[in-house]
C-alpha cells in the first residue's frame, strides 16, 4: 500500500528516553497490558461458560471486554516494540493501526449506547423489557454494534488512500487518520465529508447514552427499590461511561491544544489514556459490581485454590506412604 508521493515509512514521535528508562517504561507497560489481557479475558470467559449470565446487560458487558483487547491490541504491541527498536511505522501499517484504535473507540459508543438502553428498559419499562431484549434482538443488537462503527471507520480510513503526503513525521505515540490528513498536501474533500458525519453519528449515541440514564436517574428518585436496583447495575455503567467520556476528553484536548508549552509526557499521557484506564478499569468494576458476575468469579476462585488444596494434601499422603 502506498501514496501518491511514495512515501512508505512514518516516523512516529513522543519516546524521548534513555536506554534505561525505555528498559523500565518497557517493563511496566508489558505488566499493564498483561493485566489489561488477564482482566478481560476471565470476564468473558466467565461469561461464556457460565449459561445464567447469559442475560443481555453481561452480553453487553462481555462485548465491552472483547472491544478492550481488539483496541489496545493495535496500540501495545508495536509501542512495545517502539521502545526496544526504532520508532517508525510503515504507510500500510499506520493506516491499519489508525483503523484499529478509531474503530474501537467508535466501538465503545455503541455498545454503551447498548447498555444504556438496556438499563433505560429495565427500570424505566420493566414490563415490555422481556418482550424487547429478546435473544434474537440481542444478537441483531450486538451484530450492528460492531459492524457500524466498523464500516464508518473503513469509510473514514478508505478516503485517505492514495493522498500525496507532503510530510513523514506524525507527532504523536500512534498513528490516527486525523494525523495523516495533517501532513496530505491536499486534505481529501470526502475524508472531511466522511470525517464529520462520523463525528454526529456518534455525537447521537452520547446524546441517547446521557438522555437514557437522565430518564433512568429520574425514575429511580421517587422509588427506595428502583434505587437499589440503579446502585447494583448502573452505577458499574456509569463509571465505565465516565471513565471513557474523560479519556476521550483528554485525546480531544491533546490533538486540539497539545504543544511544545506542554510537557511530552503529559502530551503522551492526554493521547492514550483512553488505551490504559478503560480497558483496565472496566473488568474491575463489572466484576466487583455486578452481583451475579462477582459471586461467579469469586466460586471459580474458590473452586481452583480448594483443588489446589486437594492435590497437595493428596502429594503429602502419597508420599508420607511411600515413605
Amino acid at each position: 500500500m502506498e501514496n501518491a508521493s511514495g512515501v512508505t515509512v512514518l516516523t512516529l514521535s513522543g519516546l524521548s528516553f534513555t536506554l534505561e528508562q525505555r528498559i523500565s517504561l518497557f517493563l511496566v507497560t508489558l505488566l499493564w497490558y498483561l493485566m489489561i489481557l488477564w482482566g478481560n479475558v476471565a470476564l468473558i470467559v466467565t461469561v461464556i461458560m457460565d449459561k445464567n449470565l447469559h442475560e443481555p446487560m453481561y452480553i453487553f458487558v462481555c462485548n465491552l471486554c472483547v472491544n478492550a483487547l481488539y483496541g489496545t491490541i493495535g496500540f501495545y504491541p508495536k509501542f512495545l516494540l517502539d521502545l526496544v527498536s526504532s520508532h517508525v511505522i510503515s504507510y500500510a501499517g499506520c493506516m491499519l493501526q489508525g483503523y484499529v484504535i478509531h474503530s474501537s473507540v467508535c466501538n465503545d459508543f455503541s455498545i454503551l449506547a447498548l447498555m444504556s438502553y438496556d438499563r433505560y428498559l429495565a427500570i424505566c419499562r420493566p414490563l415490555v423489557y422481556n418482550s424487547v431484549m429478546t435473544k434474537q434482538r440481542i444478537s441483531i443488537f450486538v451484530f450492528f454494534s460492531w459492524l457500524i462503527p466498523l464500516y464508518c471507520m473503513f469509510m473514514n480510513t478508505a478516503t485517505l488512500l492514495g493522498s500525496r503526503l507532503c510530510g513523514s513525521h506524525i507527532n504523536r505515540l500512534y498513528c490516527v487518520n486525523w494525523m495523516i490528513v495533517r501532513l496530505a498536501c491536499s486534505p481529501p474533500i470526502a475524508n472531511t465529508a466522511v470525517a464529520y458525519f462520523n463525528i454526529l453519528f456518534f455525537f447521537g449515541h452520547c446524546v441517547f447514552i446521557f438522555w437514557s440514564y437522565l430518564s433512568v436517574i429520574k425514575i429511580c428518585i421517587s422509588s427506595k427499590e428502583k434505587q437499589v436496583k440503579f446502585m447494583q447495575t448502573c452505577l458499574p455503567h456509569l463509571v465505565s461511561l465516565l471513565t471513557f467520556m474523560t479519556a476521550i476528553l483528554l485525546d480531544v484536548l491533546y490533538i486540539r491544544f497539545g504543544s511544545a508549552d506542554v510537557s511530552q509526557n503529559l502530551n503522551n499521557f492526554m493521547s492514550i489514556e483512553f488505551l490504559l484506564v478503560p480497558p483496565m478499569v472496566n473488568p474491575l468494576v463489572y466484576g466487583f459490581r455486578l452481583t451475579k458476575l462477582r459471586n461467579r468469579i469469586l466460586n471459580l476462585v474458590h473452586i481452583k485454590s480448594k483443588d489446589a488444596k486437594c492435590n497437595s494434601v493428596t502429594v503429602h499422603v502419597r508420599a508420607e506412604l511411600s515413605n
